[in-house]
């Protein structure tokens, strides 16, 4: 099933990162990656992506900073937290300022695509 949806990626693991990008083209996704929280936020403006995949834990601006930040530009913008450390506190802390949910690394990429569908009901639509 393809889903045209714009995902940001937001993740300072380069490895992981382009992994996620190509595992979720082949699904239809169109995402585009920052590698920082920086990149992040000169790039985000209301309307541009569907979802946001944000790590949590990154050099300079953390994903909590980052969040808060796109929720101020855009409200209504769906945030999936990442995190590799697992720690649940951080996440409950993102879930607390508006993040949809979070999830574990290493990331199952089914249990990812069923967050998205969950953040945008209309996901499931070709």
């Amino acid at each position: 099933m393809k889903y045209h949806l714009s995902i940001l990626l937001v993740d300072d693991e380069e490895e992981f990162v382009v992994t996620l990008a190509e595992r979720l083209e082949i699904r239809g996704f169109s995402p585009t990656i920052a590698e920082d929280g920086e990149t992040a936020l000169s790039i985000f403006t209301p309307d541009t992506f569907d979802i946001v995949l944000l790590d949590l834990m990154m050099p300079g601006i953390g994903g909590l900073e980052v969040l808060a930040r796109l929720k101020e530009i855009q409200p209504s913008v769906p945030v999936i937290l990442l995190t590799g450390h697992g720690s649940t506190r951080e996440g409950m802390e993102g879930m607390r300022l508006g993040a949809f949910d979070y999830l574990m690394k290493p990331l199952n990429i089914e249990e990812l695509i069923r967050k998205i569908q969950e953040a945008i009901p209309d996901a499931k639509q070709p």
